[in-house]
């Protein structure tokens, strides 16, 4: 079983920026796929960024290319979400992923995949 555990949310003013950590436990966190996710007050779950085991392949959601950027530090078992440039639409509480199986995604998992250990979540909320 790994556990999640994510940081880094807050309250910032539009154009600002946050960074947003999730530590994992368990000797094999460098070989999963990790992900961030996010979910706005009466809306589902949504994609925000992936990254493969090793970190050369990333992908992001249309609505945050160019703003977040997500890496990982795998001596550390922590992945990151560097996000720039925020805009009220992006508060939500954002959760971390990892895939227990998996360490590459060619398609960003969805929300109910059965393999995925989640995070409790970090609340970002943006003000205009």
């Amino acid at each position: 079983q790994v556990q999640l555990v994510e940081s880094g949310g807050g309250l910032v003013q539009a154009g600002g920026s946050l960074r947003l950590s999730c530590v994992g436990s368990g000797r094999t966190f460098s070989t999963y796929a990790m992900g961030w996710f996010r979910q706005a007050p009466g809306k589902e779950r949504e994609f925000v960024a992936t990254i493969s085991w090793n970190g050369v392949s990333t992908k992001y959601a249309d609505s945050v290319k160019g703003r977040f950027t997500i890496s990982r530090d795998n001596a550390k078992n922590t992945a990151y979400l560097q996000m720039n440039s925020l805009k009220p639409v992006d508060t939500a509480v954002y959760y971390c992923a990892a895939d227990r199986h998996l360490g590459y995604w060619p398609t960003p998992p969805t929300t109910g995949n059965p393999d995925l250990y989640w995070g409790q979540g970090t609340q970002v909320t943006v003000s205009s």
